[in-house]
């Protein structure tokens, strides 16, 4: 995990709190700490139905033909709000990425696997719209941490939510990055787990289920002191996709836990773990469109 005083003085700054097991972000304070680079923001664009079904979209200065990130955020398919992840918005378009945030239904409200038709209706918007906020619509690359990190996985390897689109994950998608995230964790335990997925053994339900041989080039990542999801999460996803003949590049952060790869996108935190680097320096070496690989 995070080291104790690190974590703690980041409690104590009011910058979030541990809820329910994910860390919840303040809004108001983390955009006082971490720069925008001159990104501009538009916010709560409607990609489907409902309250949840909106997006937020962060454009570096003068993009054009920028790689476009679909960044879906954790909070065990439960909790969360794109708006507290605008350092990641950020943090992205500092470095040329064109970040779109979307929010998705979450528990009690739906389970599995209606926050993936969710996610295919976000990666279709950012398909059909992108090209006008200055990213390039065959560069789309889908991201997430934690749960956010599932749905990204879930999206590039099973076709049947993006195909429900209209989409091809091995034409639309140029590449997956997973920070911290489940793929490979049955049996459930948890009462509400099993509830949200419709059972303790579902292997549908499991992005290692479906590694296959023209799955988008892959960054999974994680920490080696992480608690929540357990690191064999990302050494069984990369071995299997490897497996498979594809590019799964796995990187183990020392010394850090499930939060440690996602406060370093907030600015006075970038240097807990070199991930913001990490993942732009991969995202920009994927130029070509899904149905090139």
């Amino acid at each position: 995990m995070i080291p104790a005083l690190p974590l703690a003085i980041f409690g104590l700054l009011g910058l979030g709190a541990f809820v329910g097991g994910a860390y919840v972000f303040r809004d108001s304070l983390l955009r006082a700490v971490t720069p925008d680079g001159g990104a501009s923001l538009s916010r709560a664009i409607a990609y489907g139905d409902g309250p949840r079904r909106t997006l937020d979209v962060y454009v570096p200065r003068n993009a054009e033909g920028a790689p476009v990130v679909v960044f879906f955020y954790g909070g065990s398919w439960q909790m969360g709000r794109k708006e507290l992840y605008g350092f990641v918005g950020n943090a992205l378009a500092a470095r040329g990425i064109v970040a779109v945030l979307p929010d998705y239904r979450v528990y009690p409200d739906v389970g599995f696997p209606e926050f993936l038709r969710d996610g295919a209706g976000a990666t279709r918007w950012a398909k059909d719209n992108i090209a006008r906020f200055g990213g390039d619509p065959s560069r789309i690359v889908l991201m997430g941490h934690s749960a956010g990190a599932y749905i990204a996985a879930m999206l590039a390897l099973d076709g049947t939510w993006l195909r429900a689109e209209g989409l091809d994950p091995a034409e639309d998608i140029a590449a997956l990055v997973g920070l911290s995230g489940p793929y490979d964790f049955l049996p459930l335990t948890g009462p509400t787990y099993i509830e949200i997925f419709g059972g303790a053994e579902r292997p549908e339900t499991q992005p290692v289920h479906f590694a296959n041989a023209g799955a988008a080039p892959a960054l999974l990542a994680t920490g080696d002191e992480d608690t929540i999801v357990s690191p064999r999460n990302t050494a069984s996803l990369a071995r299997r996709l490897r497996g498979h003949g594809r590019p799964a590049t796995e990187v183990v952060y020392a010394g850090r836990g499930h939060f440690g790869l996602i406060l370093p996108f907030i600015g006075p935190l970038r240097s807990l773990a070199p991930v913001v680097d990490d993942v732009a320096v991969f995202i920009h070496a994927q130029p070509m469109q899904g149905g090139q690989r």
